[in-house]
Order: structure tokens, then sequence, then C-alpha cells
């Protein structure tokens, strides 16, 4: 094999992890047209969306394990072929059957996180490791605005399908890339992957997040919902039993009780609640007709410009992190990343009646978002054993996942609990929800205080 460069490396690494964020807000704003195109129903073609995070949530802890005791690289090239079968599926597609089986096979793309944090641990210099982390931490973030920002064009210019061709292409690229160039990471983990634990996590992960994503539709007091809750805690009750006492558990709860782990992964779920919310509701927000008494009756591609502060916002301040990180320290950065966004929710609360004031506070967001990410995602490199970095940091990106869900679902509450006579909200929903939002993130600046100063430098090795 060609010795490996850094650069090439991380490009690849980069390159992979942003497409993957892209897809997951990519088809969101085409849902509409993906609807029409394939004659089905709204409540059908949620599921393109449901689907996805589901697989996603579930494949994300337990394919970073199997990166852990197999090899990153090696897993890493089997979900980028995943990834790549189910963009090239989707792009066929001919009913909404086919596409939600695409969606479901992308989410395995989830593990691409916690693999390539693990590769960068294991293979570069020391001092290059929080610098690259933040990096690619701003590469993900910023994969997920550009996924809103880029959905609009693409398919005003070609066609929904086009949002999986072009991945398609990327993905195809990196795959050969990686095999050829990135190398294998000489750490593994002791053990075998345990089958056993990674359905039942399965299991309760998606009775939690099937009631939050569908609740509205089934009505949050229905039997569905409270069923299935009830489910998601028995099985996790049962989960946490059985891995406590396995000799080699997917997920090793001791490290999760580490007090930097534990704090870091709390202050995830919580701005991820804040986080997933503002990028679903945000560009509704913008696009509500005027005759509603507010919004600006934007177009998706006009809304997806007025995100772009958010984006540039998060690939500078990620970037500017791993800059930071030495001097202030990834705790420090995770508090002000949280407080940048609670602010930025609280000023949207009360102040969005002009598009420019909508995208300067977007840029302040977007801030914020970049400063959390590369910080949560160093907190947690630097906490735990090489040999755990995937399955550690693949439960943070889940986390994070499941404050999505359980902050667009109280959201969701807030903003359609009154709906005017045309069926669209009232602008005090959306003054409701903002709030609800700017107080999950002070709620995750506070508790990001509680991470304790960095472990000494043999945890970071």
């Amino acid at each position: 094999m060609p010795r490996p460069s850094s650069r090439l490396t991380f490009a690849v690494l980069a390159t992979g992890a942003g497409v993957f964020s892209m897809l997951q807000s990519l088809i969101a704003p085409a849902l509409p047209t993906v609807q029409h195109a394939l004659h089905t129903s709204q409540s059908t073609v949620t599921w393109v969306m449901t689907a996805y995070l589901l697989s996603a949530s579930v494949l994300t802890p337990i394919l970073g394990r199997v990166g852990d005791l197999l090899g990153k690289k090696r897993t890493m090239i089997a979900v980028l072929l995943a990834v790549l079968a189910g963009c090239l599926l989707a792009a066929l597609a001919p009913n909404i059957g086919v596409l939600i089986i695409a969606r479901i096979i992308q989410g395995a793309g989830g593990a691409l996180f916690p693999l390539s944090f693990g590769i960068i641990r294991d293979q570069f210099a020391p001092d290059k490791v929080s610098s690259s982390i933040s990096n690619l931490s701003a590469v993900i973030a910023a994969g997920g605005g550009l996924g809103i920002v880029a959905a609009g064009p693409i398919v005003s210019a070609l066609d929904y399908h086009w949002l999986f061709w072009i991945p398609v292409i990327i993905v195809a690229l990196t795959a050969l890339i990686a095999l050829r160039y990135v190398p294998e990471s000489p750490k593994r983990a002791a053990g075998s992957v345990n089958w056993i634990g990674a359905v039942m996590l399965s299991g309760w992960l998606v009775a939690l997040l099937l009631p939050l994503t569908q609740g509205t539709r089934w009505g949050w007091g229905s039997t569905q919902v409270s069923g299935l809750f009830a489910t998601a805690i028995v099985l996790c009750a049962l989960w946490l039993f059985a891995e406590s006492r396995s000799k080699s558990p997917l997920i090793d709860l001791r490290i999760m009780r580490l007090p930097a782990v534990w704090t870091t992964n709390a202050a995830g779920l919580l701005f991820g609640a804040g986080m997933f919310a503002i990028w679903s509701f945000l560009p509704g927000f913008v696009q509500t007709p005027k005759s509603a008494g507010y919004g600006f009756g934007a177009s998706v591609t006009g809304s997806g410009l007025l995100m772009v502060p958010m984006l540039i916002a998060m690939f500078v301040s990620g970037i500017l992190s791993g800059r930071l990180e030495p001097i202030v320290g990834s705790k420090r950065l995770l508090v002000a990343g949280s407080v940048f966004a609670a602010v930025a929710c609280g000023i949207l609360s009360l102040w969005r009646e002009q598009q420019w004031q909508v995208a300067l506070v977007a840029g302040l967001f977007g801030f914020g978002i970049g400063l959390a990410f590369a910080s949560m995602a160093n907190l947690i490199v630097h906490s735990v054993p090489a040999e755990q970095t995937g399955a550690a940091t693949g439960m943070n990106a889940n986390l994070r996942t499941i404050g999505g869900s359980i902050g667009t679902a109280l959201t969701s509450l807030l903003v359609t609990s009154r709906l005017q006579p045309s069926g669209l909200p009232y602008n005090a929903g959306y003054t409701h929800g903002f709030t609800l939002l700017a107080g999950l993130l002070v709620a995750a600046a506070l508790v990001a205080t509680l991470v304790p100063p960095r472990l000494a430098a043999r945890s970071r090795h």
C-alpha cells in the first residue's frame, strides 16, 4: 500500500462523513416533490425521513463497536458501500416502498462519524488529533446545513433523483480512494460483537423514536404511542441489565458512566433537541405565506438561501474551535456553543419580522453549532480508551439524534397546538416553540458546566 498521507486520509473521512450528514437534511425540503412524483400520501412520504432516522440510530453505535473490534477501515469501506447501494437504489426507486428501503440502507452511513473519529485518533500525530476532530466536526455540521441549502436548486435545475445521483458519484470515488490510501487502525478492542445486545439496543431505540416521530399523526394519547413508550422503557432496562453483566458488552457502561462522558452525552442530548428542531421548523416559518400574518412566502430555494449564513458560520466556528481548543479547552467551547445557540433561539422568539433578521440569527445559531459539535467530539475522544472510541462517539451522535427527535416533537406540539382556519399555525405557536428551544439550549449550557477538566494525557493516546 502507498504511504498514507494524513491530509488525504482526512479528505476521505471528511467527504464520507460530510455526504452522510448532507443526506440527513437533503431530502427533507423535497418531500412534497417526492410525494407528487411517486403518487403517495403525505403520511407515507414522511417515512422517507423516519426510516432513515431509525436506521441511523440503530446502526451508528452498533457499527461503531464493530469497527472497534474488527477494524475501522474495513468497517468504513463496508459502510460506504452500503451508502452507495442505498443511494443508487433511491435514485432508481420506482415507488415509495423501494425509496423507503433505500433510505434504511443509507442509514448505515451514520457509523461514518464514529469510525472517522476513531481513525483520526489512531493514525494522526497526537498534537493533530484535536484540531483534526474539530475540522471534521465542522464538515459534518456544515454538511447538514448544506443539505437544506442545496435541495431547492438541485430539484429545480434537475429533479429529485439527483439528490441521490450526486451522492452516488461522490461516495463511489470516496470508497475507491479509501480502499487504497486509508490505513487500517492497529488498535482493536478485545471480545466479539454482542448481537443479543445489538438486538435489544435496536428494539428500545425503535420503540422510543417511532412514537416521537409519528406521535402527531397517531395522537399523543393513543394506545400505539403509550404502548411503544412503555415498551422502550422495559427494553432499555433489560438492555442495561444485560450489558452490565456481559463479558463483551456492545456498549461498555463503565465508559458511559465516566464523568466526562455522561455529562457530554447529556449536553449532546439537549443540544440535539435544539439543533434538529431549528433545522426542521425555521425553513417552514420562512416558507409560510404572508397571508398568515407572518412568514415571507419563500420558495424552497429561497428558504435555503436564508440558511447560508448558518452554513458558513458552522464551518468557520468548527475550524476556529480547533485553534481555540488547546487554549481554552473543549468544555468552555461546549458551554459557549450552547450559549450562542440559546441566545439565537431567544432572539428568534422575539425578533423575526424581516428576512435579514432571520439570516442574522441563523448565522449566530450556526456559530454555536460549530463550536458545540467540535467540542463534544473532542471531549468524548479524549476521555475514553482508544479501543472504545467508535462505540463511545457513536452513542454521543445517537443521543444527539434522540434529542433531536424529542425537541422536534415538543416544538411541533407547541407550533401546531392552535391552527388558523387556513390550517397554518399562528405566529404565537412559533414564539412558544423557539422559546422552548432556547430553554433546552440553556439547559445544555448548564449541563456542559458539569463536564470535568480534561483527563490526563494517558486517556488521550
